[in-house]
């Protein structure tokens, strides 16, 4: 009597719910209301980057002066010996550590004195 237990099949299991699902509704359309950009989590669960009325971006120069000296965003950071991703953060107009600012800028074939022109004024 070598009987096997009958094996559920593979889209019969219970898929677990999300937790939207379970919210109220209320809950759920406020979840709908809420705007890109200030600081709430998307869907896919990473934070939405900060906006401008928030005070965490700032207006710099560097896409423009990327493009004019026919650069990539990867080749540009290959100079600077940073990452694409940190290139594109900066052009968002995120924050960066003094170290990195004068990486671009030597990469760019500018000098500490040009920082302003690329980066803006500081806090």
């Amino acid at each position: 009597d070598n009987e096997v237990a009958p094996r559920a099949m593979a889209g019969s299991r219970d898929k677990p719910e999300r937790p939207e699902e379970k919210a109220p509704p209320a809950e759920r359309e406020r979840a709908k209301e809420e705007k890109p950009g200030d600081g709430t989590l998307k869907a896919h669960g990473a934070p939405s980057p900060p906006t401008k009325a928030g005070g965490k971006t700032r207006r710099n120069n560097l896409r423009q002066l990327r493009l004019d000296r026919m650069m990539s965003k990867a080749e540009l950071a290959r100079r600077a010996g940073v990452s694409t991703l940190t290139i594109d953060r900066i052009e968002r107009g995120l924050s960066c550590r003094m170290d990195t600012k004068r990486k671009i800028l030597e990469a760019l074939g500018l000098t500490p004195v040009d920082r302003v022109t690329v980066f803006g004024e500081d806090e």
